[in-house]
């Protein structure tokens, strides 16, 4: 066919369509040159279908086209930057916890912590050692006493409160990623109902990228957008996309319009792990199925939050070969010399797990009601409660499986913190304990414990933990009276002495005068010797230092490791914003080019007219 005289002047108004488009997409850019999420977009040209014109020179190009407008966009920075973003998240998270468990263990000329006040009761008891006889010493010795467990109280208070804080915040993060995932289902819609015309939808593609930045600080994040073809098997693209998000290594979360609620459960009263944890701390589900908190692949904040709630430095309670017994129903298990554990398990100063709980044999939970230490066997045995398990099949074939109460978290989160403090009551109050109970009171009775737990329910018995150190058997159970019911939420000092100092016993024979005072030096070797009292290879007034050195390092850590993603964070964004971002600069260059190209296409217009003029009303055709 041949062309039509019009033919140059359709070429020109494309060439006008094609310019004014790029201008529109460069106007449009600089105008939101500083909008969050924005990335920068192009006009896409392509030379218009050539006609035939059956002559010599065969084809005559027919102008341009917009084919589209695109993002200018590149997938491998996207997928480096969530990456990067759920790593800077658990730190993010770890060191503003590390900043507050540094305060609560400050001790300095301003805030007086466990120094001063261990000191100060060293000097009164060194003054009641110079006056055994005076009573006003010894009360002034025990108000120090009671500051001491006050400081400990206060001290559980508030890393209990700071765990209630990180759960709660948990469910915060809980409800962001509900609200995400529910407007990412959305704009899965919108976006599909729009590109179906085979159309970019690429403000609603911005907003949806934008959730999935905020979604991978929250958690690790995983996009698949997978085209939907016309026909099954076919190669045609219809326009629409099937966008699925995973989150926590591969958990489902959005596929294309629908997606799955995240919730939080709190956990019962036989659900409890740590002894020193606070009630109702939130396990997590997925579409109903529990989400695995303590896997490397969580990430985010939320494996921040997590690790600094629940983090125990590894230690729980984790053996291998159970014995399930019938008659009674308990479970019994053995700590061999080769666990990991041994000597945090068979140390009941060290020991966290609670009194009642539930224990996991082989992939079957079971719920315990107490649990009972065998020193001599080093065994526990657990006695389960009743209608454990469920299924009474559930027993069989599970002797021999590993069991484990709560999990391994390399770790040191609070729980770590509490059972260190848990450590060093117990030892404590164990030693003196242990020396004031062999002193007479004013009144020539044996003298009681010094320290006790609560209001003075548990004065304790004779038992000290030593194994086996008289060659007899000891047992420690869960519902009897010895110092594993000591915490430092209930340690405390003995009521009746703070009312009666008189039953404060300084010498074994008070028939040597009321200034014998050998009790009251045995006392005071607490401080220092070992002997006497250890902890973590430290004497007594080291524990201060023994924790401020975690915490040093723990903050450290955490601060070390949010500066190295973050300057990795700064530096994908920048190369991100090299690519997607607006560069006012450019978009100026850009301005002037398509207005020249603008400009020709009218000048090639205004010649046309001027031909078609001549031809049509100059020539008389």
């Amino acid at each position: 066919m041949s062309t039509s005289q019009f033919f140059g002047l359709n070429i020109g108004y494309t060439g006008l369509q094609a310019a004014n488009a790029a201008l529109n997409v460069t106007g449009n850019n600089i105008s939101n040159v500083e909008t969050k999420g924005y990335t920068r977009q192009e006009a896409i040209q392509a030379a218009a279908d050539a006609l035939r014109t059956n002559t010599s020179y065969g084809m005559a190009g027919a102008g341009v086209d917009t084919k589209s407008i695109d993002q200018i966009r590149n997938a491998y920075y996207d997928l480096k930057y969530w990456q990067n973003n759920a790593s800077k998240g658990i730190y993010d998270i770890k060191q503003q916890y590390y900043r507050q468990i540094e305060d609560y263990f400050t001790d300095t000329d301003d805030v007086q912590g466990f120094n001063v006040v261990y000191s100060d009761m060293f000097d009164a008891l060194d003054e009641v050692y110079k006056s055994a006889g005076d009573d006003t010493k010894k009360a002034a010795f025990l108000s120090r006493c009671k500051a001491l467990t006050e400081y400990f109280n206060n001290m559980h208070t508030s890393l209990q409160r700071l765990q209630t804080d990180a759960n709660n915040e948990i469910m915060n993060k809980v409800n962001e990623i509900n609200s995400i995932a529910s407007e990412l289902a959305t704009l899965n819609k919108q976006i599909n109902t729009i590109e179906v015309n085979h159309v970019r939808a690429n403000e609603l593609r911005d907003k949806r990228n934008l959730l999935i930045d905020q979604l991978s600080e929250i958690v690790d994040v995983k996009v698949t957008e997978v085209p939907i073809y016309t026909t099954e098997g076919g190669s045609e693209e219809s326009g629409i996309y099937r966008y699925i998000v995973d989150i926590a290594g591969g958990q489902n979360l959005v596929n294309s319009y629908e997606y799955s609620t995240v919730e939080c459960v709190a956990r019962s009263g036989d659900e409890k792990v740590n002894q020193s944890d606070a009630d109702g701390l939130y396990d997590i589900y997925l579409g109903g199925l529990p989400l695995n908190l303590y896997g490397g692949s969580l990430g985010g904040q939320l494996k921040g939050l997590i690790e600094v709630r629940d983090g125990n430095n590894g230690e729980n309670f984790s053996a291998k070969g159970a014995y399930i017994n019938t008659t009674p129903s308990s479970v019994t298990v053995k700590i061999d010399k080769s666990n990991p554990n041994h000597d945090f398990l068979t140390d009941m100063n060290k020991v966290t797990m609670n009194g009642s709980g539930t224990i996991v044999v082989g992939n079957v939970r079971l719920v315990y009601e107490s649990w009972v230490y065998d020193a001599d066997k080093e065994e526990y045995t657990f006695s389960l409660a009743p209608g454990t398990p469920e299924k009474p099949n559930d027993a069989s074939g599970l002797s021999g499986k590993d069991a484990f109460v709560g999990v391994s978290i390399d770790y040191q989160g609070i729980p770590y913190y509490m059972a260190q403090m848990n450590e060093w009551v117990r030892s404590f109050s164990q030693a003196m304990n242990k020396i004031e109970k062999t002193a007479q009171d004013s009144n020539g009775k044996l003298a009681e414990a010094m320290f006790t737990s609560g209001s003075d329910e548990r004065k304790f018995d004779d038992y000290n933990y030593e194994t086996g150190y008289d060659g007899s058997t000891h047992l420690v159970n869960t519902l009897n009276n010895n110092y594993l019911q000591l915490t430092a939420g209930n340690f405390n000092i003995n009521s009746d002495m703070l009312k009666d100092v008189n039953l404060l016993g300084t010498t074994v024979d008070i028939t040597q005068g009321q200034d014998a005072q050998d009790i009251t030096l045995e006392l005071m070797k607490v401080r220092t010797d070992k002997s006497k009292m250890t902890y973590r290879g430290c004497s007594s007034e080291e524990f201060l230092q023994c924790l401020t050195s975690d915490v040093a390092l723990g903050a450290s850590s955490a601060n070390n490791f949010y500066s190295n993603f973050d300057k990795i964070s700064k530096s994908i964004v920048a190369q991100r914003t090299s690519v997607s971002g607006v560069d006012n600069d450019e978009e100026a260059l850009n301005l002037v080019k398509f207005q020249e190209a603008y400009n020709l296409s009218s000048k090639m217009i205004q010649i046309m007219t001027e031909i078609y003029d001549r031809l049509i009303l100059q020539t008389g055709v």
